[in-house]
C-alpha cells in the first residue's frame, strides 16, 4: 500500500494516463474523414483505424492486468507509455493505409499495458470511502476532458497541420505522463507469482479478431457465406480453447473466471460491454454525419463535438456529488437510460439537418448520461478487489469496454452500410447514421436492463461498502 503523501501524485499520474487514452480515441475520430481522403481507405476498411486500436487493446489488456500485479504497476504503466508514444510517433508518417492500421495496433497493446495499472494503482490506492468516490469522479472527469480536448485539438490539427497531427499530439502527452511516474511514483514490486498466461492472450485476442472481421466483411460477402461462418467457427473454437486454458493452465491466468461469479462484477461488465459499443459507434456516426452529411469542416467539427464532451465533464462531476447518497447500481442504471434517450433522439438526423437544431440537444442529453455511467461502472467493478489482482480486475473492465467498442462497431457499422447500399447520396448516408445511432440507444438500454437485474441491490448500498465478498 502507498502512504497518504503519495496518493496525490498517484492520482495525477493516473489521471493523465487515462487523459491521454481518451484523447486518442477521440482525436482520431475526428480525423477519420482526412485519413479517408489521404491514404485512400474503403469505406468498410477506414473502421479498422479504430478496430485494429481496439482489438489489440482489449484483446491484450488482460494480459496486461496480470503482468502489472507480477511485475508491477508503475514499471508496466512506464512501458506502456513507451510504446505508446513511439507508436503514435511512427503513425504519423504512414503512406499506406496498413501502416496506420499497424501503427494503431501497437498504440492498443501499448494501452493495453498503461490503462490497467494505472486503474490498478487507482484501485488500491483508495479501497473504499468518500476518498474512493472522488478519486473515480476525478478519474471520469479526466477521461472526458481527454475527449472534450481530443475532438477539439483533432478538429485544428487535422484542419489547418494535417492529419498526421492527430497521431502525433499523443507523443508530449506521454511523455509528460512518463515523468510523473517516473518521479512521483514508487516502485511498487512483484505482487504475485507464476509464469504469464501468453497463450490465454494470443487465444482471446484471435478469437475477438476473427469475429470483428467476420461481422465487417457481411458488406462484402454476406451473413451466411462460407467465409463468414467460417471466421466465426473459428472464433468460437478458439474462444472455447480460452476458457478451457484459463481453467486449466499451470501459469497464471490471464483471467480468473470464478471473479464473474460475483454478480457485481459480471453485471457491471457486461454493462460496460455495451456502453462501450454504443459509445464508440456513436462518435464514429457522429462524426460522418457532420463532415460527410451537414459538409462541415474538421475544424468545426471538433468545435462542434465540444458540447457532448463537456457534458460528459458536467454527468462525472454530477456523478461524484450524487455518489455520495445514491448507490452506484442506481447511478449506472439512470445515466445508461438518460443517455439511451439522447441517442434515440440524436436517430432522427436527416440529410435536411442542422446543429443547432438536430445535433446540439441530443449531445447535451446523451452525454450527461454518460458522465453519470463511468465513475459508477468502474467503481462496481473493481471495489474490495484484493490488491493482488486489482490489475486483472481493472483490466477485465477496461477489455469489455474496448470489445464492446470493437465489436460494437462491426456490428452498428455493418448495419449501417447496408442501409446506405453504397450510395455518397446526403440522403442515404444520414439514413444509415441515423440506424446507427438508433441501435446505440438499443445498447444503452440493453445495459441499464443487465444492470437492474444482475447487480444486487445489496451490493452497493452506499459508497463505503464492498461489492466483492
Amino acid at each position: 500500500m502507498f502512504h497518504k503523501s503519495s496518493t496525490a501524485a498517484i492520482l495525477t499520474t493516473v489521471a493523465l494516463a487515462q487523459f491521454l487514452v481518451s484523447l486518442d480515441l477521440s482525436v482520431m475520430n475526428v480525423g477519420l474523414p482526412r485519413i479517408q481522403a489521404a491514404l485512400q481507405f474503403g469505406p468498410a476498411a477506414l473502421s479498422w483505424v479504430i478496430h485494429a486500436y481496439a482489438l489489440a487493446f482489449g484483446g491484450l489488456l488482460l494480459l496486461g492486468g496480470r503482468l502489472a500485479d507480477r511485475y508491477g504497476r508503475r514499471r508496466l504503466l512506464l512501458i506502456g507509455l513507451t510504446l505508446f508514444a513511439a507508436a503514435s510517433l511512427l503513425g504519423g508518417f504512414a503512406a499506406t493505409p496498413a501502416h496506420l492500421v499497424a501503427a494503431r495496433a501497437a498504440q492498443g497493446i501499448g494501452a493495453a499495458m498503461l490503462a490497467p495499472a494505472a486503474l490498478a494503482l487507482l484501485t488500491s490506492t483508495f479501497p473504499s470511502g468518500k476518498a474512493r468516490v472522488r478519486a473515480f469522479g476525478v478519474w471520469s472527469a479526466t477521461n472526458a476532458a481527454g475527449g472534450a480536448a481530443g475532438v477539439l485539438v483533432g478538429g485544428l490539427l487535422t484542419e489547418y497541420a494535417g492529419w498526421q497531427w492527430v497521431m502525433w499530439v499523443n507523443v508530449p502527452m506521454a511523455l509528460l505522463t512518463m515523468l510523473l511516474a517516473w518521479k512521483g511514483m514508487e516502485d511498487d514490486g512483484t505482487h504475485s507469482g507464476g509464469r504469464a498466461d501468453v497463450l490465454g492472450a494470443v487465444l482471446v485476442t484471435a478469437g475477438m479478431a476473427l469475429t470483428v472481421f467476420a461481422v465487417v466483411r457481411t458488406e462484402v460477402v454476406g451473413w451466411a457465406s462460407l467465409a463468414t461462418l467460417g471466421c466465426l467457427g473459428a472464433a468460437v473454437v478458439l474462444l472455447v480453447l480460452f476458457v478451457r486454458v484459463e481453467q486449466t493452465t499451470s501459469r497464471e491466468p490471464i483471467v480468473r473466471l470464478e471473479v464473474l461469479t460475483n454478480r457485481s462484477v459480471a453485471g457491471a461488465n457486461l454493462a460496460n460491454l455495451m456502453i462501450g459499443g454504443a459509445m464508440a459507434s456513436a462518435f464514429y456516426f457522429m462524426t460522418l454525419y457532420l463532415q460527410e452529411v451537414l459538409g462541415h469542416g474538421a475544424a468545426r467539427a471538433g468545435v462542434e463535438f465540444l458540447p457532448f464532451a463537456l457534458g460528459v465533464v458536467a454527468g462525472s462531476v454530477l456523478a461524484i456529488k450524487l455518489g455520495y447518497r445514491l448507490p452506484a447500481r442506481t447511478l449506472l442504471i439512470g445515466g445508461a437510460i438518460v443517455s439511451a434517450a439522447g441517442f434515440a433522439w440524436f436517430s432522427l438526423i436527416d440529410a435536411n439537418g442542422t446543429f443547432a437544431a438536430d445535433v446540439l440537444g441530443p449531445s447535451l442529453v446523451a452525454s450527461v448520461g454518460f458522465g453519470l455511467c463511468l465513475g459508477p461502472v468502474v467503481s462496481t467493478a473493481t471495489i474490495g478487489v484484493p490488491a493482488s489482482q486489482s490489475g486483472a480486475a481493472s483490466a477485465l473492465l477496461n477489455a469489455s469496454r474496448q470489445i464492446g467498442a470493437s465489436l460494437g462497431l462491426a456490428v452498428l457499422g455493418t448495419a449501417s452500410l447496408a442501409r446506405i447500399n453504397g450510395s455518397t447520396s446526403a440522403s442515404a448516408l444520414a439514413s444509415g447514421y441515423s440506424l446507427g445511432l438508433a441501435l446505440a440507444a438499443g445498447l444503452l438500454l440493453i445495459a441499464a436492463v443487465f444492470t437492474a437485474t444482475v447487480v444486487p441491490r445489496s451490493s452497493t448500498s452506499t459508497p463505503e461498502r464492498s461489492v466483492l465478498s
